[in-house]
């Protein structure tokens, strides 16, 4: 989806509980980063390869870390076996994850 200046949307839904959002997932990747938008989706790069679930596991991982939650709180509900990833988090919040676009820094290991 583009905004009205032709721009790429994030789009991210946040509840009481956390948030959902879309990922692309580069895997086998020379560092865990997040590297901006690709579509409407929030573009990833993961050091793991994607078999037997490794890169789903990082990717729980890689972002309990940056937005402070426990691995428990990060699941996978739709994609599992895709590049394209359905991802909910508990205890953040919106303003915390599009802070990570914001800060190109703090969003890679």
């Amino acid at each position: 989806m583009k905004n009205n200046s032709g721009e790429d949307v994030f789009r991210i839904s946040e509840s009481g509980e956390g948030v959902t959002f879309s990922l692309h997932v580069q895997p086998k990747a020379c560092r865990n980063e997040i590297c901006g938008l690709s579509g409407n989706e929030l573009k990833v790069r993961l050091t793991s390869p994607p078999v037997e679930g490794a890169a789903n596991k990082l990717c729980q991982e890689f972002f309990a870390k940056l937005l402070h939650v426990a691995k428990s709180n990060v699941r996978i509900i739709a994609g599992e076996k895709s590049r394209h990833k359905t991802v909910s988090i508990q205890g953040t919040t919106k303003e915390e994850v599009l802070a990570l676009l914001k800060n190109p820094s703090r969003s890679s290991e």
